[in-house]
């Protein structure tokens, strides 16, 4: 399995508010699913945006149909939005849907992580939306989907671990804080501290670094920290994408 560019990168929620997006090109083959469909995702997970991620739900039915080869990818996306629907759905007193879009959640996330094709963003697009959104769950499902996140963001590392000091700045960063705070959350203190510390040693003088100096120094306070998503990704947006394919 290799760390998809751009998928990682397309779970850094907490960098910026998503910008306004043009209206993704489906058909156009030369772009990933993740480019077309992520924008409008994060405008649904950052800004609550029902317009957009309609649009995206409605791209992924499409892409089912045109891209069968990325069925498991496009699974994993829509199960990241039910998994949204769900939090919504909790926060604001609404029982039945919550339970009906975290079912959905599960169900997709699992339906992805079997399917035999187009899978190279499974585990991150997974252990990303989980390692969001596990936290604003009800309690009892909190410990069940940390585990879900620590799971895909292991499977990650065996991958590329013995390149994960080659890798750009926010891959690195993104994939070290998802180890280190999925194990923290999962009671793996030990191992927690040791990614804690291969982010200090690998993300001198970038935006994780002090975030993980905090968790160093006050390790109680990791349980209300998050350690992911420190900076901004914009050579991945669609319209810088669409920019590069133009020239």
């Amino acid at each position: 399995m290799r760390l998809l560019k751009g998928t990682l990168l397309a779970l850094a929620l907490m960098t910026t508010a998503a910008a306004q997006s043009p209206e993704p090109p489906i058909g156009d083959t030369r772009l990933t699913v993740h480019t077309l469909l992520r924008e409008d995702i994060f405008a649904g997970f950052l800004d609550n945006d029902a317009e957009r991620v309609g649009r995206a739900e409605r791209n992924i039915a499409l892409l089912l149909e045109q891209r069968p080869s990325e069925r498991a990818n496009l699974l994993a996306w829509k199960a990241g939005i039910d998994l949204h629907k769900a939090v919504r759905a909790h926060e604001t007193g609404k029982t039945g849907d919550f339970t009906k879009y975290f079912q959905g959640a599960r169900d997709g996330f699992a339906a992805a992580a079997k399917a035999s094709t187009g899978r190279d963003g499974v585990a991150p697009i997974t252990g990303g939306s989980y390692a969001v959104f596990a936290d604003r769950l009800p309690q009892e499902h909190r410990a069940a989907a940390w585990s879900d996140a620590y799971d895909s963001y292991a499977l990650l590392w065996k991958a590329q671990a013995a390149q994960v000091d080659k890798m750009p700045v926010h891959f690195q960063g993104e994939l070290l804080a998802g180890m280190a705070q999925s194990a923290q959350r999962t009671g793996r203190t030990e191992e927690a501290a040791q990614f804690v510390d291969r982010m200090l040693t690998l993300l001198v003088d970038t935006p994780f670094e002090k975030t993980a100096r905090q968790w160093k120094a006050d390790p109680a306070t990791a349980a209300a920290s998050n350690l992911t998503c420190k900076n901004c990704h914009s050579p991945g947006r669609l319209s810088a994408k669409l920019t590069a394919l133009s020239k």
